[in-house]
Parts: structure tokens; C-alpha cells; sequence
């Protein structure tokens, strides 16, 4: 009950399995295993009060409160029963995610949804007169009635809501299939088990055999296929907006998979193919905004912030994007406001309080910074950047032992920041430890051996650590990546005349 909402139903089907193969009647089944049946069912009160918890609406993804009208949920059901029957028979295609897609009457589904009402008919009947077969189709639509009665807002079809409804689909196809062969077996060996045709007769098992073997080899191929499709997240997403393509999820998705392959225009196009199918979906316009800005193309990622915050004015990760788009176009005045907005609509929104500190800094106000980004790292203690551009910001306040701290944490978390290495290396040397600020510079120009003032810097260090040599080496290669840099040029000639450091 603590793991899944769908076990509401586990203790009803107890029951009517202990009324259809043990007890006979319900009546009895209670009189003889009441404490077992009520135990069962006190275990709802469990979930109750973890769905209570979850605010009966399961984060706003499912419930009766989601802004989803149950009728336009209803509607789709029946196809997706139907699609669940059929995948079970023969499992293809096979489609990751449906998305979200809803019907207003029952023009397009009216036989889906007669076939369905039809086949709750029959079950119920088979409840009261053929029990066995009654209990395989309440299993069946008791465990889908949890997924298919309460309304969803991300998906209505669901293929792996059919894993534990299939367990009765394949007893009831094992035991037809095998009351069909047994049939067959019997009227072969009529005649006294002689052939009407001259030869052996061809025994049940044989038959069954074949059509086993011949089965098994299909869905084996049809697995190993599958399997290929869930070699990588592009692979997968590929897959589903081929089958699907009317999803604007799937077509989202695989954006996200091709912009993380460096694959930026390809993705730029499925979000725009997922906005046609989609085009009043603010998530949608801001995932496009922030690729459109990665891609340099900041009119157009500014464009797709205010849309999506026309549409929906209370999305705090819209208001922080659009201000670093309005950054990213050197307007970081004007982006202040929309990390101050992002913030009173999220409250310790770490990403937010760092943004808002770069746009202060940038707009000449470094000290009204500091605090936001001293609750970046408090809110977020594992954010690397954060905690070297608070290092960077108390270094030039003039504070260079908290820097040295900052740079240090960033460090522990991050190793590869290059810059950080290089700016504590600096503060070390300054403060007379020499040796473990050669070390981080050294480090920083292994990183990025093209930082010329890294490696300038570096060259100083040396110089002043008495070893001439190697600060000569390092002024050269600062000269032939920059043969204009003048202070290397100037440092170099000192060494050559032997003067003062």
C-alpha cells in the first residue's frame, strides 16, 4: 500500500479469489476468513493517509482536482484498454510515451467505447456465473480501474500500466490455448487413434510444441528489436515520436536528447514542432528560449521568455531565464527585476539568487550582490560556480582569506575550474604559500594551457620563487600566443638583464 495507489483494489480481489476457488460464496469466504479479509482491508487507511499527504493529487499529476474534466479523461480510456489487450497479443508497436491528448465526445471512439462497455458486461456476468473466468477479467479491469477512473495530466495511455493486468490476459490465453489443443488431440484420435489419411496421428503436445516454438522465436526477435530502441535516450525518443509523432512530449524530449549530443538545430526544430501541437505550453516556449540563447540567437530565446510568461506569469524559471537572456544581450539592469520576481515566486531558489548576484555585479553593484550569492551557497552548498564566484566577489572586496575559503570549497567540488585554480593560486603566493600556489597555477595552465593571464601569472609566481628559468619559459609561451602581451615581453627582458622582479 506504501509503494503503489493501485493496490486500493488488492483487497477486493482477495476476496473474490477466496470466494471463487476456496469458500463458494461471499458469504462464506467472510465467515470463514473475515479477519483476514478486514485486515486486509485496513491496510486502505495507510493509503489514505499517504495520499492525503500527497495532496490527494499526486503533485497535480493526477486527481480529480488537476484541472482535467474527468469526462474528457473517461473518453480515452477505452482505447486505451483496447491498445493494452492488443499489445498483449502481439506487442508492436511499442510506443514509450503517448503524451497527453483528450476527447470531447464519443464521435471518435463510440465503438472503442461500446466494445469495452460490452466486455464490463460479460465480466460481470462471468462474476456471477462463471467465476473463474469472472475473476481473470475483474483482475484485469480491477488493477487498470485505479489509472483508467482517476484523471491524469501527462499521459493517458500508459503500456506498462498493463504489467500486472497481464499476469490474468496470460492465464486465460494459457488455458484456452490448452483447452483448444486438448480438443484437438481428442478429435484426432478418434477412429481408435488411426490416421484418416494413412499415417501417424500428430499428437496434441507435437502441435502445441510448434506453435510454442514458433511463437517464442517471434517475440524473441520482437524483444531483441526492442531492446536496440533503449540503447540511448536519443535512440529511445526517436523511436517514440516516429509512432507517436502527434505527441508534443516525445517531440520535447527528444530535443532535450539531441541538444545534449551537440545536435542544437535538429533540436530547435522538435520544439517547434512540439509548439504546432503545443503552442499554448509555456514549458515548451522556455525550453526553446534557453536553446535558442545557448545558440547565441538571444532576440529570439527573449521572444520565447515573454511568451511563455504571457501564458503563464507565475513560472519563476521563465522569469530566470529571461533574465539571463536580457544578460546574455547586455542589458543586465533590466534583468534584475525578473530574478527578484523569480525569487518572491520561489523562495530559496538558489539558481535565482546566483543569477541575481551576476546581474548586480555586472550592473556596477558588487557589495548588494554578496548576499544573494552568500544564499546561493547556503541553499545550495554543492553548487561549484557559486561558490567561486562568491570567492571572486571577496577577493575584490578586499577580503582575501574568505576568498581563499570560497575558491577552496569550489575546488573540493569541482576540481576542473580552472579559473579557481588559478585565483587561489595567486592568493597563496600572495600570502607567502608559495609552494601550494605554484601547485594550483600549475594546474590551472594544465587545464587550459591557451589562458594567457593564467600563465603569466604563473611565470610571476616563479620568478619571484627565485626560479628564473622556468618563469623564462612560461613568458615565451605567453608571447607566442599573444606576441603583443607587453607585460610578458617587459617580464622577459627583465630576466635577460638580470633585473629586479
Amino acid at each position: 500500500m506504501a509503494t503503489k495507489e493501485v493496490m486500493v483494489t488488492a483487497p477486493v480481489l482477495v476476496f473474490l479469489y477466496d470466494r471463487t476457488f476456496f469458500a463458494g460464496t461471499f458469504r462464506e469466504a467472510w465467515r470463514r476468513q473475515w479477519k483476514i479479509h478486514l485486515g486486509l482491508a485496513s491496510t486502505w487507511l495507510l493509503l489514505v493517509v499517504l495520499v492525503a499527504g500527497a495532496g490527494w493529487d499526486r503533485g497535480g499529476a493526477a486527481g480529480f482536482d488537476v484541472g482535467v474534466k474527468p469526462w474528457h479523461y473517461w473518453l480515452t480510456q477505452p482505447e486505451a484498454i483496447l491498445r493494452y489487450l492488443w499489445l498483449a497479443v502481439w506487442p508492436h508497436p511499442l510506443v514509450f510515451d503517448y503524451g497527453t491528448f483528450f476527447y470531447r465526445s464519443f464521435g471518435p471512439i463510440w465503438w472503442q467505447a461500446l466494445l469495452v462497455c460490452l466486455m464490463l458486461v460479460f465480466s460481470m456476468a462471468a462474476i456471477l456465473w462463471k467465476p473463474a473466468a469472472g475473476f481473470l477479467s475483474a483482475w484485469f479491469f480491477g488493477i487498470l480501474a485505479v489509472t483508467s477512473v482517476v484523471p491524469g495530466t501527462i499521459q493517458m495511455i500508459v503500456e506498462h500500466r498493463m504489467y500486472l493486468p497481464l499476469a490474468a490476459v496470460i492465464t486465460g490465453a494459457v488455458l484456452a490455448v490448452n483447452a483448444g489443443l486438448n480438443r484437438l488431440q481428442d478429435h484426432r484420435t478418434t477412429d481408435h487413434g488411426t490416421r484418416m489419411t494413412g499415417g501417424p496421428v500428430v499428437r496434441g503436445p507435437a502441435v502445441s510444441g510448434l506453435v510454442v516454438c514458433t511463437v517464442a522465436l517471434a517475440l524473441g526477435l520482437l524483444t531483441h528489436h526492442r531492446n536496440a530502441t533503449y540503447r540511448t535516450e536519443l535512440a529511445l525518443w526517436q523511436d517514440t515520436v516516429a509512432k507517436w509523432p502527434d505527441s508534443p512530449r516525445a517531440h520535447n524530449a527528444l530535443a532535450f536528447a539531441l541538444d545534449k549530443t551537440g545536435r542544437t538545430a535538429e533540436a530547435i526544430a522538435e520544439f517547434d514542432a512540439a509548439l504546432r501541437l503545443a503552442p499554448d505550453n509555456a514549458d515548451l516556449h522556455d525550453n526553446l528560449g534557453v536553446t535558442l540563447a545557448r545558440a547565441g540567437r538571444t532576440a529570439d530565446a527573449l521572444a520565447q521568455f515573454e511568451t511563455a510568461l504571457r501564458l503563464r506569469p507565475d513560472f519563476p524559471t521563465a522569469h530566470c531565464n529571461l533574465g539571463n537572456a536580457l544578460v546574455q544581450a547586455g542589458k543586465p539592469a533590466e534583468a534584475i527585476p525578473q530574478y527578484e520576481t523569480a525569487l518572491r515566486l520561489k523562495s530559496g531558489y538558489a539558481d535565482a539568487e546566483y543569477d541575481l548576484a551576476g546581474a548586480l555585479d555586472l550592473s556596477g553593484q558588487p557589495a548588494a550582490a554578496l548576499p544573494h550569492l552568500e544564499a546561493a551557497v547556503r541553499l545550495k552548498p554543492d553548487f561549484a560556480g557559486a561558490h567561486f564566484s562568491l570567492g571572486d566577489l571577496l577577493n575584490r572586496l578586499g577580503r582575501p582569506a574568505d576568498a581563499t575559503k570560497e575558491y577552496e570549497a569550489a575546488l573540493r567540488l569541482d576540481p576542473a575550474l580552472a579559473q579557481a585554480q588559478a585565483d587561489l593560486g595567486v592568493l597563496l603566493c600572495r600570502s607567502g604559500q608559495t609552494d601550494a600556489g605554484l601547485a594550483h597555477l600549475r594546474e590551472a595552465v594544465r587545464l587550459q594551457p591557451g589562458n594567457v593571464p593564467t600563465r603569466f601569472n604563473l611565470g610571476v609566481a616563479l620568478l619571484r620563487a627565485g626560479q628564473s628559468a622556468a618563469a623564462a619559459a612560461e613568458f615565451k609561451a605567453v608571447l607566442r600566443l599573444r606576441p603583443d602581451y607587453a607585460p610578458a615581453r617587459h617580464a622577459l627582458e627583465q630576466i635577460r638583464g638580470g633585473g629586479a622582479p
